[in-house]
């Protein structure tokens, strides 16, 4: 299965990402990382563009191919992106659960934007004005959404897990 994470920078992909991937034994792909490493071996100011996209895609379909659950984490704010993480899915003949992390709470997720330190070295974090302004295509009715100002880290993972068993059982049994 790919699960396929996006969302706002702040939102708590990452943080669900993690959680989820342990909980599944899956392998976190995370573009974020990957970005900072292209920029890192070629220059700082270097635009990445889509490789970092392209390269997570190619690294998510070699771990479905071994038979690995991946949890792809990425803003994956354009249709186009969004439509790729599907493409891996059905190349690798692969069930993919498209997951939106939102936080419906607009002065929490400001101030996880303003407060959150980097885990990626290197990796400069959006500041709040950037968030705002970016481009975020909407999803429409196509993924689950998980509001992390809802509920807790474990408690989201966990209910997350169960609605992609839910979907991998009705898939096998239809």
């Amino acid at each position: 299965m790919l699960v396929i994470l996006g969302g706002l920078p702040g939102a708590g992909k990452t943080t669900i990402a993690c959680a989820l991937a342990k909980q599944l034994g899956a392998v976190h792909v995370r573009v974020d990382t990957i970005e900072q490493n292209i920029r890192a071996s070629i220059a700082p100011s270097f635009d990445v563009g889509p490789a970092g996209y392209v390269v997570a895609y190619g690294i998510a379909r070699d771990n479905l191919a071994l038979g690995n659950t991946v949890v792809a984490d990425s803003v994956n704010c354009l249709h186009v992106t969004r439509d790729a993480w599907l493409s891996v899915a059905k190349r690798s003949v692969v069930q993919a659960v498209e997951v939106e992390v939102i936080c419906s709470d607009k002065a929490e997720h400001r101030r996880r934007a303003e407060t959150r330190e980097t885990d990626v070295e290197g990796l400069v974090k959006p500041i709040w004005d950037e968030i705002t302004r970016r481009v975020y295509e909407d999803w429409g009715e196509r993924p689950l959404v998980v509001d992390t100002a809802k509920m807790g880290v474990d408690e989201l993972a966990a209910d997350l897990v169960s609605k992609l068993k839910l979907r991998r059982k009705h898939q096998t049994l239809t």
